[in-house]
């Protein structure tokens, strides 16, 4: 399929924007660092890890100190 640089960049950019669907719900939050913490907490405590495999998905720091990051569950516990 070939093209411009920018016909691939397009190309490349819409299939990151598809949904991912691995039986996984995901959350992203940016919150201060302390919200941050209490936030994950009540989530695994909410979706225990062990029934529903929940985990940080990823964070990071924004330049501004918050906190950026994404809780991931399985759908359900069964």
């Amino acid at each position: 399929m070939p093209g411009t640089p920018r016909d691939l960049a397009d190309r490349m950019a819409a299939r990151q924007k598809r949904a991912i669907d691995d039986g996984y719900v995901r959350e992203t939050f940016t919150q201060p660092r302390e919200n941050a913490r209490n936030t994950a907490r009540a989530f695994l405590k909410r979706f225990p890890k062990q029934a529903y495999m929940s985990e940080v998905e990823r964070w990071h720091e924004l330049p501004d100190g918050e906190i950026e990051f994404t809780m991931r569950r399985l759908r359900s516990a069964d």
